[in-house]
């Protein structure tokens, strides 16, 4: 066989291990993710509110952990504490101070994987202008078609402890708790394909 045959021909054949060992591009579904927290209110109760992640990419590869990242905005104007007067407070100066710097920013700087379904990013989280490191721990729950068929969705769940004191969060210690517990769960549609918002589904049709 002549060289150059030769050469085309392991080009063939490596190219699909080649493409598969590229993490997978994913775009965060801000309608099928939610960001939920809660913090101590004076001792009675924990008070919980959300967030809204508007943009974000995620790259995945199922099978190299080590080539995955995450880099997510979320918007503090969209905190929602279930009363808009308790809305304004937490988005003031004093608390997210939203009006300053209008979103939070997530970016990974590697992820860990701790067995086949659970890991850690490692990575840092600017708020109010500060940035820090923070290491989540999540939960792949599940990597596939929709029902429908129309996209494919990685989908993770995640939990995290965030002292607000030290993004400079100081005030109201006497009645709101340091300890912000966070919980997200996460969509993300892989890249190429169409979101929720644009899917033709008939009224009755179940969620997806």
């Amino acid at each position: 066989m002549r060289p150059a045959g030769f050469l085309l021909l392991f080009g063939m054949a490596v190219a699909p291990v080649a493409a598969s060992a590229e993490a997978l591009s994913y775009h965060i579904d801000p309608v099928h993710t939610q960001v939920v927290f809660n913090v101590e209110h004076n001792g009675f109760s924990r008070s919980f509110g959300r967030l809204r992640v508007t943009d974000g990419t995620i790259r995945f590869d199922r099978d190299d952990w080590s080539k995955s990242s995450v880099d997510a905005t979320i918007d503090l104007t969209s905190v929602d504490m279930g009363d808009a007067d308790w809305d304004k407070v937490v988005q003031g100066r004093d608390l997210l101070d939203a009006g300053r710097a209008r979103t939070a920013h997530y970016v990974s700087d590697s992820v860990e994987k701790k067995n086949d379904d659970e890991g850690i990013v490692h990575g840092k989280l600017t708020l109010r202008g500060v940035t820090l490191p923070l290491d989540i721990p999540f939960r792949v729950n599940r990597v596939g078609k929709t029902i429908y068929g129309l996209h494919t969705v990685a989908g993770f769940s995640a939990q995290v402890s965030i002292d607000r004191t030290t993004y400079g969060m100081t005030s109201n210690r006497n009645s709101i708790g340091t300890n912000v517990s966070v919980w997200l769960e996460i969509e993300a549609i892989r890249g190429g394909e169409r979101t929720p918002s644009t899917d033709k589904e008939t009224p009755d049709a179940p969620a997806q």
